[in-house]
């Protein structure tokens, strides 16, 4: 878990999330290990395209220019060595962004790092490394490739699905195993009692944070709770967060409608969702990350 004294948002990310290693990965796949690093030291002086993070990257690191100080840091986590590693690092300085700490674990997970570098979330486009991570406390997700991304203004906004992602899966539990009305009945009786955190829920709040250090009109980060609930499964999560002292800017609750047209109306820098099914449709319209947690990627498991 993260420790809540750190007053940085610190996110991991790997580097075929923040660039695109589509080519050299091919020949990692194809042609083996020594055969990549060859290619990387060749063309370690060729700049690495933005991969689909990057933006998101740019923008989260630019907060520290609107704040005047360090208050977000990104860390590279990383399976090349540090002999590969160079053309990212490179990379980095090429398309000026302020990253100064990595990991570079040569062809091994670099998930243990995580939490030695005490990060609020990880990003990467391996997901067995975010499931490590997940079952570690952290908040983690899966970067799909995606069409959109949101290079338009120093906005960042953020999406969240809410069971299995702010909150605990115990609700949707109920709905895959007993139906949407069993779901209904559980929610109404439990209306009053707070749902339990999930693996976004400290990001979430360190969001918060962040948002703090601007004026209540000014500030550049936005929160969205997109969620297939629908009233009156609504009043738990409100009550939900409001136990937790955590304001959502905005809420979507859309009664099992596509979420994909809400979240380009959103205008959202990155959603995230633990059905694999809702991200596959979400990332034709904005950048999207799988959480591959709760029970819905449970049975997905046990049925492939």
């Amino acid at each position: 878990m993260v420790d809540p004294s750190t007053e940085k948002l610190i996110v991991a990310i790997s580097s075929r999330a923040l660039f695109n290693l589509d080519d050299s990965h091919k020949i990692y796949v194809e042609e083996g290990v020594e055969a990549y690093r060859r290619y990387q030291i060749e063309y370690e002086d060729e700049v690495l395209e933005p991969g689909d993070a990057f933006h998101l990257v740019k923008k989260l690191l630019n907060l520290n220019s609107l704040i005047g100080k360090q208050r977000v840091e990104v860390i590279l986590l990383s399976r090349n060595s540090a002999d590969t590693g160079l053309r990212i690092f490179n990379s980095i300085e090429h398309h000026h962004l302020e990253i100064q700490k990595a990991a570079f674990c040569s062809g091994s997970s670099p998930y243990r790092y995580i939490s030695a570098f005490n990060s609020h979330l990880f990003l990467s486009t391996d997901g067995q490394d975010v499931r490590m991570a997940l079952e570690n406390g952290i908040a983690a997700a899966t970067i799909l490739n995606s069409k959109q991304a949101n290079v338009d203004d120093e906005k960042l906004r953020f999406a969240f699905d809410g069971d299995a992602v702010l909150f605990s899966d115990e609700a949707e539990k109920i709905y895959k195993t007993k139906g949407l009305e069993a779901f209904a009945r559980s929610e109404r009786k439990a209306a009053k009692m707070p749902l339990t955190g999930g693996p976004f829920k400290d990001f979430l709040a360190a969001l918060q944070m962040l948002q703090h250090e601007f004026g209540p009109d000014d500030s550049p980060i936005r929160t969205c709770l997109v969620t297939a609930r629908a009233a009156p499964a609504h009043e738990r999560v409100v009550r939900t967060l409001r136990d937790w002292n955590i304001n959502i800017d905005e809420s979507l609750f859309l009664g099992g409608e596509d979420k994909g047209a809400f979240l380009r109306a959103y205008d959202a820098d990155v959603f995230f969702d633990d059905q694999e099914g809702h991200c596959e449709s979400t990332r034709e319209h904005v950048a999207t990350g799988h959480v591959p947690h709760g029970i819905a990627n449970q049975l997905a498991e046990g049925s492939s």
